[in-house]
């Protein structure tokens, strides 16, 4: 038998919906600490199939394919 003080862990995190002002979209934010931030591939490319990102002096290239898939190259 459980405790019932003790809370109930949840089925799946808690996502919630927050505003950026420099992004004008949507992003997911995980309200757990320890959950990573969950963005949206399309709030990202706004305007296409691919980003660019840059990394320590390094670019890399996020594109999505005709079946749906990302695929990151160097």
């Amino acid at each position: 038998m459980s405790d019932p003080n003790q809370p109930t862990p949840p089925d799946e995190p808690a996502i919630e919906q927050i505003e950026t002002p420099a992004a004008d979209s949507a992003i997911t934010k995980a309200s757990l600490t320890n959950m990573p931030k969950i963005i949206r591939f399309e709030s990202l490319a706004r305007c296409g199939d691919e980003i660019w990102i840059e990394n320590e002096g390094q670019i890399y290239r996020l594109r999505k394919t005709r079946q749906g898939k990302l695929i990151l190259t160097k």
